[in-house]
């Protein structure tokens, strides 16, 4: 067994290299008030409480040829995460921001994905929160994957997750501890399909494992789940404010958050799943059969191309 000391800190790094980590682009952590670009050097400590506690919050967002997409959003949320879990965040918004934009230049990709972590710290391996003398902040900068639809053309098969739903309160804070989410991500790869989907205890639907799931009636009404069992998905609010385009255009009738059980997704006319890194997506199979109109959903098609365009022609920092 290899004894690793100050005198091969080189050998050491290169023990941690990965062949997957040629898209890890950068990483700036408060530890080392600083970015490193070498991925075998992106490390958090063990003793850091959202390591062996997931006692932290975080947000994923994208930057698109060289802008980053809806930052202000995304900083609003980890602020109310933050709140929630009773994370004193030592740094303003603007200065996260300045982080964020700083890290992504380092990495020298314009289009990537970047994730952005407030943690509580190190301290110990106990499970007290007071244990940790200050929080720290990680932001990594990583390959940008191509959207569901730009891979999958056809559309997207969903099914009924088994995983229980979160309850409200862990369901509306982005945090760390994401079991839940990771079995359901497991479900949809062991059943075979692309997504699945969760309910309440009610029958009603709540959310994916990283997405927000909607649907259009037949009566053109566009719904998503109400807040009180679903995380507030920046894209999902965005596409919302986007979609009474639609309405305008009489394309559709409403836009809204409302209670949707399973039958109002059997009966759709449309079922979209929406998501940062998805973008908007077009269900063709629901629980193993056929529904809607998938990628050929005129609901679809309009809001693919809205929110393609304000991705586009995002200029905000």
């Amino acid at each position: 067994m290899k004894r690793y000391t100050a005198a091969n800190v080189d050998e050491f790094v290169e023990r941690l290299r990965r062949s997957y980590q040629s898209g890890y682009y950068a990483m700036y952590s408060t530890l080392l008030d600083g970015i490193v670009t070498e991925p075998a050097m992106m490390v958090v400590p063990i003793d850091d409480h959202m390591v062996h506690r997931g006692d932290g919050v975080f947000e994923s967002m994208k930057c698109v040829n060289g802008t980053i997409y809806n930052l202000g959003g995304h900083l609003e949320r980890l602020q109310r995460s933050a709140t929630a879990l009773h994370h004193a965040l030592p740094w303003s918004l603007a200065d996260i921001e300045a982080r964020v934009v700083a890290c992504a230049r380092a990495g020298g990709h314009a289009d990537c994905a970047i994730s952005l972590f407030v943690s509580r710290g190190p301290g110990s391996f106990g499970v007290s929160p007071y244990d940790c003398p200050e929080p720290q902040l990680y932001i990594v900068v990583r390959e940008l994957r191509r959207p569901f639809m730009a891979l999958h053309p056809a559309g997207a098969r969903l099914k009924t997750s088994t995983v229980p739903a979160k309850v409200p309160f862990f369901a509306g804070v982005k945090n760390c501890n994401y079991l839940t989410n990771v079995l359901m991500q497991k479900e949809a790869v062991d059943e075979a399909v692309d997504f699945v989907v969760g309910f309440d205890p009610f029958g009603n639907l709540t959310e994916g494992p990283t997405e927000n799931v909607g649907i259009v009636t037949t009566d053109g009404r566009l719904q998503f789940p109400t807040l009180d069992g679903i995380l507030k998905g920046t894209t999902m609010v965005r596409v919302m404010e986007l979609a009474q385009t639609c309405v305008e255009e009489g394309l559709l009738s409403a836009v809204e958050q409302t209670d949707i059980p399973r039958s109002a997704l059997e009966a759709a006319a449309e079922i979209l799943i929406v998501g940062t890194t998805r973008d908007v997506t077009a269900v063709c199979v629901f629980d193993g059969k056929p529904t809607g109109q998938g990628p050929e959903g005129p609901i679809y098609q309009r809001l693919a191309a809205l929110l393609a365009a304000d991705i586009r022609t995002n200029t905000a920092l």
